[in-house]
Formats: C-alpha cells, sequence, structure tokens
C-alpha cells in the first residue's frame, strides 16, 4: 500500500507522524507523492488559523482523492472530532494511541467511518514511539514528555494533550544511543512543555538531569533543546549544561508578553524580573548563545502602554529571533470569555509592530556572528547554497560540494534574509 503524510504544527506532531511512517514501513507498506492509497493528516489547534488550516486541508486531500482512505489525527481532532467527521474523514484519532490509529487506517474501508478519540485529561502514562526519522533526514527528534498542566488562560493545548507525561530517563538514554548508532548528528529533545519532565515520574529526576544523560549518551552528536518554560534555568541547569560541547546554545523561552499585568491575566507562571534572571543567567554561562521566544500580542484588554512595555522588555532581552502571534480566542479556554476582546485589524498591526521589532533583533545578532568561527550541520540544497544551521540555531548558506549530512566549520561573512552567507573552512584530515 501506498502513503503519504501530511504535518501541521509543532515538532511534537513532526516527531508523532515520522514515527508513524516508520511503523507503516516496517510493515512493508511505501511512502509515495502520488496516486496513494492512504493519506494521514496531523493536525493542530493552537490557533484558529491553524484549526482554518486543518479543514482546507483535509478538504483538498479528500476532493482530490475521493478513493483513498484519509486519516485525521492531532490536536485539533481531539478537541474537535465532530466537525472532522463532518468532512469526510474515513479514520479519526485524538492526539494519543498513535499505534491503534496505525492500525484502525489498515482496517479502514471507504464505506464506514472509524473514531478513537479518548479522554486527555484522563492520560496518566507515556506513550513512547519509535524515536527519529526517515533515512533522509540530517537530525532525529527524540520526544521525552507530553502534555501540560500550566493551564494558560489563552491556551487549549492542556485539554487538547492532558497532563504531563513523561519518558523515563532510561529509556531516554536508551534512545538516545539508538540514535546516534544511526548516524544522526543532531537530537533535538521535544515535547509539549519538556521542562515539566519528571514532574509525574515522582522520582526526583528533574529535567537537569535528562539533559545531562542525553549529552552524556551521545558525547558526539549535537543536543538541541526545544521550547523552554524559563523558571526551569537556573544556576544549576547553567553551571551543569555548559560543560558539555555537545549542548546546543540555542534556548527557545516562551516569554508571550513582556508585561506583568498581562502576564497575570495569561496566568503565566513567571514575571519579568524572573524570565530576565533566566536571560542573564544564560548569557553568563553561554556566551553568544541565541534566545529567541513566542509574543503574543493583542491579549484582551491589551492597553498601548502594556505592548510598548512588552517590546521594550523584548528589546531589554535581546532575542536572537521571535515569533510574533496575534492572540487567537480558544472556545474552551478562560480569555475567550475576557471582556475587552480587541479587533482583529488592531491585532494585525501590532502583531506588525512586534515583527518589525523582531527583525530588527535578528539583525543585530546575525550581525554579531560575522567573522566569527561557527560549526555547521548542512541539511539541503537552495539554489546555489548548501543550507544548515549553526550550533546557536542560525540559518548559515554556504557554497561547496557534498556537504549534506556533514558538519563544517564556516566562517560567517554577510547577512541574509533569515541568516547568513558563510565560508567553509579547510576541513581537518583525521
Amino acid at each position: 500500500m501506498k502513503f503519504q503524510c501530511y504535518t501541521l504544527g509543532c515538532k511534537v506532531n513532526q516527531y508523532e507522524t515520522q514515527a508513524m511512517e516508520q511503523q507503516l514501513l516496517a510493515l512493508g507498506h511505501e511512502i509515495a507523492q502520488e496516486d496513494c492509497d492512504l493519506y494521514i493528516i496531523n493536525t493542530c489547534t493552537v490557533t484558529a488559523v491553524a484549526d482554518r488550516k486543518n479543514r482546507t486541508l483535509i478538504r483538498r486531500i479528500r476532493r482530490e482523492h475521493p478513493n483513498a482512505v484519509l486519516g485525521v489525527c492531532g490536536c485539533y481532532a481531539q478537541i474537535s472530532p465532530q466537525e472532522v467527521q463532518e468532512l469526510g474523514v474515513d479514520v479519526i484519532s485524538g492526539s494519543g494511541g498513535r499505534e491503534q490509529f496505525v492500525q484502525l487506517l489498515l482496517q479502514a474501508q471507504r464505506d464506514k467511518q472509524l473514531v478513537q478519540v479518548d479522554q486527555a485529561l484522563k492520560r496518566r502514562c507515556f506513550e513512547r514511539l519509535p524515536a527519529g526519522g526517515l533515512s533522509e533526514r540530517t537530525r532525529a527528534m527524540l520526544k521525552v514528555q507530553d502534555g501540560c498542566s500550566n493551564f494558560c488562560s489563552y491556551c487549549i493545548i492542556p485539554y487538547a494533550r492532558g497532563p504531563v507525561r513523561s519518558l523515563p530517563l532510561e529509556q531516554a538514554v536508551e534512545d538516545t544511543v539508538h540514535l546516534a548508532e544511526l548516524g544522526y548528528h543532531e537530537i533535538v529533545v521535544t515535547g509539549i512543555e519538556i521542562a515539566s519532565w519528571g514532574w509525574d515520574l515522582k522520582n526526583g529526576q528533574r529535567f537537569t538531569q535528562l539533559c545531562q544523560a542525553i549529552c552524556e549518551a551521545a558525547p558526539e552528536v549535537r543536543i538541541r533543546l526545544g521550547s523552554l518554560e524559563p523558571r526551569v534555568i537556573d544556576e544549576e541547569f547553567c553551571r551543569t549544561m555548559s560543560k558539555y560541547d555537545n549542548f546546543c546554545p540555542q534556548f527557545h523561552l516562551s516569554l508571550q508578553s513582556g508585561c506583568d499585568t498581562v502576564l497575570k491575566r495569561m496566568r503565566r507562571k513567571y514575571d519579568s524580573a524572573r524570565y530576565y534572571q533566566s536571560v542573564e543567567l544564560l548569557k553568563s554561562y553561554f556566551p553568544d548563545c541565541a534566545i529567541t521566544t513566542d509574543l503574543i500580542v493583542g491579549f484582551p484588554g491589551e492597553t498601548e502602554e502594556e505592548l510598548r512595555e512588552s517590546l521594550d522588555f523584548a528589546r531589554k532581552c535581546g532575542f536572537a529571533a521571535m515569533h510574533i502571534f496575534p492572540y487567537s480566542k480558544r472556545d474552551g479556554t478562560p480569555a475567550a470569555s475576557m471582556s475587552d476582546q480587541i479587533l482583529k485589524s488592531e491585532k494585525a498591526e501590532r502583531a506588525a509592530r512586534g515583527a518589525k521589532v523582531a527583525s530588527e533583533l535578528r539583525e543585530v545578532f546575525d550581525r554579531a556572528m560575522l567573522g566569527k568561527e561557527q560549526e555547521v550541520l548542512f541539511e539541503q540544497m537552495e539554489g546555489e547554497f548548501f543550507t544548515g544551521h549553526a550550533k546557536n540555531g542560525v540559518k548559515v548558506y554556504a557554497r561547496g560540494e557534498h556537504l549534506y549530512n556533514t558538519l563544517c566549520s564556516v566562517i560567517p561573512t554577510a547577512l541574509r534574509e533569515d541568516g547568513v552567507e558563510a565560508e567553509l573552512l579547510p576541513r581537518q584530515s583525521n
């Protein structure tokens, strides 16, 4: 059977799609680009825009491939299974039970709808899936955690993913060693809220111990972290992890707002002072590290002064990159019923202002890299350049031959719109 997968949303979704691909390949099925017997769509529901993208893609695949089996899973299917059913989908699964979903897909018939959606908030076990990716990928993902128990006032994800569940440390190490043996040069540690890793294990282990163990399990492989809650960054974390040469100095610290009154309405668990403490610690222990973030603008009740305060705080932190999101109203969350909802046009204008600040900060950070030697993992060709990423996450363009899936030293020489252009340094012979 030929199949094709589509993934919307976060790195966890990418990881879970890759795991399903591996399961189907192991059963003798074949990935193809056209005339497939099976199509799988792994959905996201973090914003209303994400929901629209889900529906558009589902409708297109159903229209273009009326005789194929169409399976839809992920957070949108978890939160809105009835909407998915009405789109002519054959197999519907939520944000868990990936192995059972694959089995349902293989049993599916075009004239019978199969639905598997549990109650996410009752989940207590971590679903371990095959780690890594397909052979043509240069980096692997290692999912170590699922779920979120923060219940920020704007966010639907705790309802879609359930409470915190962690992959035991021994299994995380085992998967890391396996990925290193497969030849991956970089492992991205991912999860829904990885800073909460270990809370549910109740054995005293916490996120710093996990990072340390993974780095030691694969000393020749670059270890990169996914999005972090800023409170996990403390003196112990920085002192411990700064000792590992294979630990990538890129830290995506979720901010959402740089204004304390807005953070309080968002029900975030930190204030700007605690966040900035994390920024200073990272810059102290990891010189030239890249700190990136997310920023929501137009949250209910956000005043012009609160927005200015938030953008000024972003400048103070000196982020290497910022993802700017206009607030998206999600039914079922406390923020959806707050008064003083801001007009869509106003949110768009504020997002544009945030994007301008983000662009200015990115240019400052990238310019500071010029002339400084960087190690780059090259991943693909784009026009006349090979492109890859430095240890700090910045995208690098370089001319050369046979660079795919290689680690090379370069000197950045010029700025590009989304990164830097660089010259290769001579490779050292063994």
